[in-house]
């Protein structure tokens, strides 16, 4: 069965919806996506994203975090260093098996 799937940045008003809510930080990181262009200046530091607004820019992950867990408890956000290029990560399922080189 043939899937439909978009990949690609879309407008915070054009996230899909699941159920009744929007996953969990699809807002945050549509947010990241539409802003990185202004955020480049501060390459390296780390935003602070709450909903649709980048709450602020902080020199390190933990300074970030820690002003997160401030202003919005246990509620989402998101901390993200603010990167032009982003690194691939791999990550394989298969831990307990040997590597093959």
């Amino acid at each position: 069965m043939a899937s439909n799937i978009q990949i690609g940045i879309q407008p915070i008003d054009q996230l899909p919806v699941f159920g009744a809510s929007i996953m969990a930080l699809e807002i945050e990181l549509a947010t990241y996506r539409t802003k990185l262009p202004e955020l480049q200046a501060q390459s390296g530091k780390f935003a602070l994203i709450h909903g649709p607004d980048v709450v602020g820019v902080y020199g390190t992950y933990e300074d970030a975090l820690n002003e997160g867990y401030q202003k919005f408890g246990l509620n989402p956000f998101l901390v993200r260093q603010i990167q032009a290029v982003e690194q691939v990560q791999f990550v394989t399922r298969l831990l307990d098996s040997p590597c093959h080189i």
